[in-house]
């Protein structure tokens, strides 16, 4: 127990009495109000209530209790859980008894976080704003530099200065002239000074510096200078550039018939530069200086307006971005555009506006030329005939004309929804893009080429493309326009020929083939028939001979007759063909046939497939179209492979304006190299079949091209034979 206990309830700073175990004895009220503690603390641990404190403050106490020192003061910084700094300031007094044993310690401890932050912030404000202190001892001749003065001057830390010295820092000329006049006018006279010169730093950099001296005056004699260094070279540089940069923009602005002005609203004062009455076409003398003079030179009909902008702008309801037109004393009339921003007092209310004024005349008249000159192009972008696109760069439409959407089926609407890609024929997809990367990659600046597209309903549209670039003005590539000339008409057209001229040298062939037929086998029949009635004219034959002949003559009139049937047949298919063409369901008339020959399908063992959409008709003669599938299907049940099981595959394909039937089997097969040529061919076999007569292709074909369509082959001995049958879409 501490004896002779003093109270420290009334102290005016925060103590605490702490005995030689660190538990509280006595403190003061301050104590409890700053460290934010209870009344009931006494007998606690010191270090308990307030466990967040400086290491150096617990040394020090330690130092105290154990009798190395009898008083210890310091500050040291804590940082605390939360991340926060708090400097503590302490001084610590033993407290002893009369024996001069340590019954515990008195603790003065305040919190300085403040106090430091503002100590911290005033030498870090100097060093930010590079501001030294200096002072000439004139009684003791001793000149003394802070920290950064030593550091504008670029001089070691241990440097020491005299005025001489300090002097001859300054540039030779104006500047150290200056300083040493104003030195000596402030010793003579107590005179201060505050002025801008140029440095030359001990490393030889040349230094703005503002220099401030105040002289310290005692019985009419100065004694004493103090005063302080900023380094300005950064600002004043930037002053000195800044008034380059405004000469130059003055130079700038008479060159470019800028006209600079400011209004003093409240006076009703206008200032103009010169540049201002050239841009008004008058003289200076002219112009009174007011509003009212500025608004009557604006063209009567633009005065309203004007006036609108200068009152919305002063009132803070936009700012002033406005065009007028002004008559010269001569009488031409010129575009002047205005800008000016306004200048507020601290109450918000308009005191000046300051804004330039430019003539525009040449600028308005070229963009109505462009203006008109849009609106023709756009004209004719929306009236020509031909089909028009703004395309951009990865395909998709920008904008097309009317003359596309009509050759395509699209509105304008849908059209933007797609890219060139969408809408183009496969096989000429690649093609276009390789001519249109050249274009982007500047080989080239624009492309022809023929191509396809697919319209909204899926049909075929032949086109002529021409695809020009636009680029922007820095070069870049922007967009390109696409011109689109629909050929579908002429393709359709010259298909046509060309399918007439190839049906009308088919006929020929055909008529050809027609005559050697004729030719041939009638010749055959003929000389036959010749020889069998020398036979029967001959008096010298036995009657068994001439019984024979009578056969033989029997035999002969029977094929001669048949061969006859066979022509008046191929004759029918090229003469009544024409007036029997009518829409044909494929799907109905392929399983008409179908349950025609079921029983035959069934006896040879077919696997029999079909695939025609039932919606699906095309333009032909009933007879024929049943006989082609009819004599397709027998043919590749009779020529099936009897090492396997028999497969027949029915199928349609629809290719522009044709419907091609295929019939696929994996029957023998035929041997085109050899029989290719002569296929359909009449009379002409490849397997040997006995009941083969070699007419069943030939009509067939006949029947084909009859109805303007055609018959090719694909075939592979021993694989099968695909025959594929074009016709006309109804």
């Amino acid at each position: 127990m501490i004896a002779n206990q003093v109270y420290f309830q009334g102290f005016p700073v925060p103590v605490a009495l702490l005995d030689a175990h660190l538990s509280y004895v006595d403190f003061s009220n301050l104590w409890i109000d700053k460290f934010g503690l209870s009344q009931d603390i006494k007998g606690q641990s010191f270090f308990q209530s307030m466990p967040e404190l400086p290491e150096e403050l617990k040394m020090d106490i330690q130092y105290c209790l154990e009798g190395v020192v009898d008083n210890r003061s310091d500050q040291a910084k804590v940082v605390v859980a939360n991340g926060d700094s708090i400097w503590y300031e302490w001084k610590i007094s033993t407290l002893r008894s009369e024996e001069k044993e340590i019954q515990g310690v008195i603790l003065v401890l305040d919190n300085i976080t403040e106090k430091k932050l503002e100590e911290l912030l005033l030498t870090k404000s100097q060093e930010v704003a590079r501001i030294g202190g200096w002072e000439v001892d004139l009684v003791n001749s001793k000149l003394y530099w802070s920290k950064i003065t030593r550091e504008i001057h670029e001089v070691p830390v241990d440097y020491i200065p005299d005025v001489a010295k300090g002097i001859s820092f300054y540039k030779e000329g104006y500047s150290r002239d200056t300083i040493a006049r104003l030195v000596q006018e402030g010793i003579e006279n107590g005179t201060s000074w505050d002025t801008e010169l140029q440095l030359m730093t001990a490393k030889g950099n040349e230094l703005w510096v503002r220099a401030i001296g105040e002289p310290e005056i005692v019985e009419g004699k100065c004694v004493r200078i103090v005063g302080t260094f900023q380094d300005i070279d950064r600002s004043k540089r930037a002053e000195i550039a800044y008034k380059k940069v405004s000469d130059r923009l003055a130079m700038a602005t008479r060159s470019a018939g800028i006209g600079i002005w400011e209004f003093d609203i409240p006076k009703n004062e206008l200032y103009w530069d010169a540049n201002m009455y050239r841009l008004y076409g008058i003289k200076e003398s002219d112009f009174e200086g007011v509003y009212s003079a500025w608004e009557s030179c604006v063209l009567p009909e633009d005065q309203a307006e004007s006036a609108k902008a200068v009152s919305d702008a002063i009132a803070g309801k936009g700012n002033f971005d406005t065009n007028f037109r002004v008559r010269w004393p001569n009488g031409e009339i010129r575009w002047i555009k205005a800008e000016a921003v306004v200048i507020r007092d601290e109450k918000g209310k308009a005191r000046r506006m300051i804004g330039v004024n430019q003539d525009i005349t040449e600028l308005k008249t070229t963009k109505l030329q462009l203006v008109q000159s849009e609106e023709s192009l756009q004209g004719a972008f929306e009236n020509s005939s031909v089909g028009m696109a703004l395309v951009a760069l990865d395909g998709s439409f920008i904008k097309a004309n009317q003359s596309l959407c009509k050759s395509l089926g699209y509105s304008a609407e849908e059209l933007s929804k797609l890219s060139f890609q969408d809408i183009t024929h496969p096989e000429d997809l690649e093609i276009d893009l390789a001519l249109l990367q050249e274009v982007i990659d500047g080989k080239r600046t624009n492309y022809q080429i023929e191509k396809r597209y697919f319209n909204k309903k899926g049909q075929v549209v032949h086109i002529f493309l021409t695809v020009t670039a636009v680029k922007k003005i820095n070069g870049e590539l922007s967009h390109f326009i696409s011109q689109i000339v629909d050929m579908t008409s002429k393709v359709e057209a010259s298909n046509k020929l060309k399918g007439l001229l190839e049906l009308t040298t088919s006929q020929n062939n055909s008529l050809l083939n027609f005559a050697h037929i004729v030719s041939h086998n009638l010749r055959s029949h003929t000389a036959n028939l010749s020889m069998i009635t020398s036979f029967l004219l001959d008096n010298e034959t036995s009657v068994e001979e001439h019984q024979e002949s009578l056969k033989m003559l029997k035999r002969a009139a029977g094929g001669l007759d048949e061969t006859i049937a066979h022509l008046n047949e191929v004759v029918q298919v090229k003469l009544e063909t024409g007036k029997r063409m009518k829409p044909i369901s494929l799907s109905k008339m392929a399983n008409k046939v179908l349950k025609d020959v079921a029983a035959l399908i069934n006896e040879n063992k077919q696997h029999l497939t079909l695939d025609i959409p039932k919606e699906l008709e095309v333009q032909g003669v009933p007879a024929y179209v049943e006989s082609v599938i009819l004599n397709l299907i027998t043919n590749a049940i009779k020529y099936r492979n009897p090492e396997r099981n028999g497969k027949i595959s029915i199928k349609t394909q629809q290719t522009g304006e044709h419907v091609v039937l295929q019939v696929k089997d994996n029957g023998l097969g035929i041997d085109l190299d050899r029989h290719g040529q002569k296929l359909f061919g009449m009379y002409k076999t490849f397997h040997g079949n006995s009941d083969a007569r070699g007419i069943g292709l030939f009509i067939t074909k006949n029947q084909v091209e009859s109805m303007g369509g055609s018959i090719a082959v694909e075939s592979k001995v021993g694989e099968g034979t695909t025959f594929k049958v074009k016709f006309l879409m109804a």
